[in-house]
């Protein structure tokens, strides 16, 4: 017995010198695998980072874009609301009807105090005949008093539909600029038509300074604007012999070439373009392309690509290698640790004999088998982490798209009270200048309040992104609700010529609800009808009030084309919209607050039967 157990004391000495054959296979492949695993993810963390980059990019330039849009279209409202206001004028319709030179030269005065105010170009009057009786300008040697604009697009639309706009480059100052005209009438004959030219030096100096390239061009394909002068009037895209002949016989943008673009769609890519800038190599872009509301125009912005994508792929390479190395690292520890354990109980179990090599073979399975055990758990423990982990962001990115959506209906809400502040200011430094203090008093108080429901429209949106409910409401007018939304939109109304009837809003009748918030609904609801009867001959919107049980029903309906059932399948989803330049938001946030309110929200449409919206409330008894 004693013979069988003599080897065991030199068992510890000889575990150094012994060495399992495999290890140097086993690293081989360690580092094989090591580098393969580096390399495929610097391959897979570049295309991620370029397209993160891309995607990054490209939502950069769509809010950019949205931006300078609205500050575009502000400026035209604001300039399109001048002729008007003119062609109303008691001074201009006087000396237009008696002919007198002195209240021609009062004009000149006060156009030029205009058009120092307002930021317009030139203001000038033209008689029946299309001859400039008073200018803005009168005392500049590049005076309109005298010429003769009857050939000029502007003079010839204004005389047959009463109003126009007419993009060109003018024959005086050579400096292009948007024509705004308005025809002033009298017991059916036509006393003159004023013009106010808006040239966009400001606009441009603004895009200017930022490094993206934009520019705005007209259903031809023509740049009218952009922040790069050498651009202006090429063309993007192409255009006909024909078209290409018109256009310089009509002299709208004198003797330009209308060269091409050097702007061309990438193909590898949708909405990619390429590019090339003086003094620069050829580059790639994302192309945003949106319409300016109220024209026919596009705006274009291109978002420089190349320097983000390199920089991002660069980074997540850099993220990835060292993330790989670290596993490598550890990994090549546990293996070399793995290894040592390995050689030692080899080492061990040679030294004794039959029975302890048993033992100590049947022990190093049970430690295997535990070591294996304890490995499965811990990756199912991580495997369950990474789960939760991407559920939480899952959860997170859906709350943020979501978000994203409501905050891209805030310049749809807001359009109209930002325009009505713009033209109460405006008419608030022309009545200053006049003297009429209380009439700019007047208008100083509407912009507060419009200042004010502004900010209540943020407020809405805010709390409509986080679903919140019990929101404070009390006893409403629908008279005052109805009376507000119309001073928002009467002025498209009476521009397109539309009817309105008024039935039932009787001064007793009330709702319970926030008054901002409701007018912001029929703002809504009749900026939808007003677009939907663009096409409609003899328009009619009617606003209707009735007591219905414990409820007050309030209609918007109008007599255009009704809504097809595809699109009253997905009404109320998000960026469903059968308007071209619409974004499908309005509808969905109408019915929220309606909601919120304790009331609902319906239709009735049908092809060619217009649509009527029904906004039913519970009625607020003092």
């Amino acid at each position: 017995m004693s013979s069988s157990f003599a080897p065991r004391p030199d068992a510890p000495s000889a575990s150094p010198s012994f060495r399992v054959p495999g290890h140097g296979r086993a690293w081989a492949c360690f580092v094989l695998i090591g580098a393969a695993l580096l390399a495929a993810a610097l391959w897979a963390a570049g295309g991620i980072g370029r397209e993160q980059a891309y995607a990054e990019v490209a939502a950069a330039a769509r809010n950019a874009a949205a931006l300078k849009v609205a500050l575009l279209t502000a400026e035209l409202d604001k300039q399109r609301s001048l002729p008007f206001v003119l062609a109303q004028d008691s001074e201009v319709r006087a000396a237009l009807a008696t002919g007198d030179p002195a209240r021609y030269g009062a004009l000149n005065l006060k156009f030029e105090a205009l058009s120092r105010d307002t930021g317009a170009a030139v203001i000038y009057l033209l008689d029946p005949r299309g001859v400039s009786m008073a200018a803005s300008n009168w005392n500049q040697p590049t005076s309109f008093v005298g010429s003769d604009y009857a050939f000029r697009p502007y003079f010839q639309g204004a005389a047959h539909a009463g109003q126009a706009e007419y993009f060109a480059l003018g024959n005086v100052s050579n400096h292009p600029g948007l024509y705004l005209s308005r025809q002033l009438e009298q017991d059916g004959r036509t006393l003159g038509v004023v013009v106010v030219k808006v040239e966009f030096d400001g606009v441009e100096a603004g895009w200017r300074r930022f490094p993206d390239p934009v520019f705005v061009t007209d259903e031809h394909g023509v740049v009218l604007l952009s922040s790069r002068d050498d651009w202006r009037f090429q063309v993007y895209g192409t255009l006909s012999a024909a078209q290409r002949d018109a256009l310089r016989t009509s002299l709208q943008f004198g003797d330009a070439p209308l060269a091409s673009l050097p702007v061309q769609a990438a193909p590898d890519r949708p909405g990619q373009v390429v590019a090339s800038l003086p003094g620069q190599a050829v580059q790639e872009f994302v192309h945003v392309q949106e319409p300016v509301p109220g024209t026919p125009w596009q705006f274009h912005l291109l978002g420089a690509t190349r320097e983000a994508m390199a920089r991002a792929a660069a980074s997540a390479r850099v993220a990835a290698a060292l993330l790989v190395l670290c596993a490598l690292f550890v990994a090549g520890i546990w293996l070399h640790r793995r290894h040592r354990a390995h050689d030692l109980v080899l080492a061990q179990a040679a030294a004794r004999q039959e029975l302890e090599s048993r033992v100590a073979a049947r022990t190093g399975e049970l430690r295997a088998a535990n070591d294996q055990l304890r490995a499965e758990m811990e990756d199912r423990r991580r495997a369950e982490a990474e789960l939760h982990k991407l559920q939480e962001e899952l959860v997170q990115a859906n709350k943020l798209a979501f978000l994203g959506q409501i905050t891209a209906g805030v310049a749809h809400e807001i359009n109209q009270p930002v325009a009505a502040i713009r033209s109460y200011a405006d008419n608030s430094a022309a009545y200053l200048d006049r003297g009429n203090v209380e009439r700019a008093r007047g208008n100083m108080a509407s912009i507060a309040a419009l200042t004010q429901r502004i900010g209540v429209i943020t407020d809405e949106l805010r709390t409509f992104s986080r679903k919140s409910s019990g929101a404070s409401s009390g006893p409403v007018p629908v008279a005052a609700v109805v009376d507000g939304a119309l001073t928002l939109v009467g002025a498209q109304m009476r521009r397109h010529g539309i009817a309105l009837e008024r039935a039932g809003i009787g001064d007793g009748l009330a709702v319970r609800a926030e008054r901002v918030r409701l007018e912001q609904v029929l703002v809504n609801l009749l900026q939808n009808a007003i677009e939907a009867l663009e096409q409609t001959p003899g328009p009619r919107i009617w606003i209707r009030a009735v007591r219905d049980a414990d409820q007050v029903a309030i209609e918007v309906g109008d007599n255009g084309p009704g809504l097809p059932d595809s699109v009253m399948a997905a009404l109320y989803t998000p960026f469903v919209t059968t308007k071209p330049r619409g974004l499908g938001l309005g509808l969905v946030i109408s019915r929220d607050i309606v909601a919120d309110f304790g009331g609902t929200l319906s239709v009735q449409t049908g092809p060619g039967r217009g649509a009527c919206f029904t906004i039913r409330l519970p009625e607020a008894v003092s």
